[in-house]
């Protein structure tokens, strides 16, 4: 989704988000593992923006790396007074630009680019407004500023909460800060913008009258209630992850996978799951997940960093770590733990297994308890599983290490040498027995208790 004519994205970001609690800068923190502020600048790209400028207040040095990834610009806003003096301080670093400009807000993450395109369409619509503001109705306005606006989208009046009437806050059309304007108008309004009003803040919605004053009219777009949530708290953020995560769902299914229990399961920003998939109750997804089609999810499995290939069975209680890959049809059953790691086709990996650094063949079993040991303290060592090989229960394999295909591995080993192809390993202790040797224990130890 492209737009005509060039725009850049100021995107606020100088709030000091005390209600957060955080060291960590507010628009850092994730909803869906992803940081709030990533969130909007990956909305922002996909329409194609000239520039990109994030206004921040104290944190710089935290922001800075993630707007650099993007090809964005920070700028500072050294005093907070108020959002119009935040929207001015990207001035210099647009300098000469003719385009339009967006306003966003990076505490408030789930923007849809249709919105933004329609904030841009609106503001080249034939009646060329001077700014258009993005208003919404939410089932409480609580302290929004009010928009009064005509039947055709006209603003007559907006005002903060803190100056409104109570016939002014009485009306339900809210102001989310959200806005276009063309730069040149911009930047000549913000600089006629005051203070004189209740809390002596420069505020960002008096661009609107100020250009009303000049003979401009300026219009509201109405957007969803749930695409202007914003985070000031971590209440705040959990609300807008469960907002995010329902949407998520919905969509999932509406691809055609089956979620058992669609408000247990929990989705990243990226992932990407087939279709006739089932995903059991209480499963999570971290980042880097890709599943193909027909693959069962068990319940309570976590996911992360893991390619999942068609009609393999994950779980339940299974952990896929980052590198995992899970080949066609295979299994990886209940409290087995794949890291860094491939699973041919048909593989299993049915109970209580820890494997890592490997890589297993084709049709290989690979019994309860079994373990690869690849590290020793200080490195990591490779494991391989020829196609077709029977590791019995708990088995050690002390990598480096190679078990040959087809080949046979006895339950309790532990495995230090390479084992051929079609061979059997048999690596453990030799069994004793010493017959009467149990009575014989009981019967003394009975007759010390009693004496004792």
């Amino acid at each position: 989704m492209t737009t005509h004519r060039p725009f850049a994205a100021v995107i606020l970001a100088a709030g000091k988000g005390t209600r957060m609690k955080s060291d960590v800068h507010k628009v850092l923190h994730p909803i869906a593992g992803r940081a709030m502020l990533d969130h909007l600048l990956g909305v922002v790209d996909g329409l194609g923006p000239s520039k990109k400028i994030v206004v921040v207040g104290s944190g710089r040095e935290q922001v800075e790396r993630l707007v650099d990834a993007r090809a964005g610009e920070v700028v500072v806003q050294e005093q907070q007074l108020g959002t119009a003096h935040a929207v001015q301080q990207a001035e210099a670093a647009l300098g000469g630009f003719d385009g339009d400009v967006l306003i966003l807000y990076g505490d408030t993450p789930l923007v849809e680019a249709e919105t933004m395109a329609n904030m841009l369409a609106r503001l080249n619509a034939p009646d060329s407004p001077a700014v258009v503001v993005v208003g919404f109705r939410p089932s409480d306005p609580m302290a929004y500023g009010r928009i009064l606006a005509r039947d055709d989208g006209t603003i007559e009046k907006m005002v903060e909460f803190k100056d409104a009437t109570e016939e002014e806050r009485a009306v339900d059309l809210c102001n989310s800060g959200l806005m276009a304007a063309r730069a040149e108008d911009l930047f000549r309004l913000l600089g006629q913008v005051g203070n004189d009003n209740a809390a002596g803040e420069y505020y960002l919605p008096d661009i609107v009258m100020l250009a009303a004053r000049a003979g401009r009219r300026s219009v509201v777009i109405e957007a969803q209630p749930w695409e202007m949530a914003g985070v000031n708290s971590r209440a705040e953020l959990a609300l807008v992850e469960a907002v995010w995560q329902r949407r998520r769902r919905l969509k999932a299914m509406a691809d055609g996978v089956t979620l058992v229990a669609p408000d247990t399961v929990w989705f990243a920003h990226d992932t990407e799951i087939g279709r006739d998939c089932v995903v059991e109750p209480n499963v999570v997804f971290g980042p880097g997940v890709r599943i193909a089609d027909g693959v069962t999810i068990r319940a309570f499995s976590h996911i992360e960093g893991a390619d999942i290939a068609t009609g393999a069975e994950i779980g339940p209680y299974a952990r896929l770590r980052p590198g995992a890959e899970i080949g066609e049809k295979a299994k990886v059953g209940n409290f087995v733990e794949v890291k860094k790691a491939r699973l041919g086709k048909g593989a299993k990996a049915n109970h209580l297994s820890y494997i890592g650094d490997a890589d297993v063949g084709a049709a290989a079993n690979i019994g309860a308890g079994t373990i690869t040991c690849n590290y020793d303290g200080f490195f990591k060592y490779p494991t391989k599983i020829g196609e077709g090989a029977f590791i019995g229960s708990n088995t050690a394999l002390v990598a480096p290490v190679t078990v040959g295909k087809n080949a046979i591995v006895g339950a309790g080993s532990v495995v230090t040498r390479d084992v051929s192809d079609e061979a059997l390993a048999v690596a453990r202790g030799k069994q004793e027995e010493r017959p009467g040797w149990a009575a014989r224990f009981r019967s003394m130890m009975a007759a010390k208790k009693k004496a004792g």
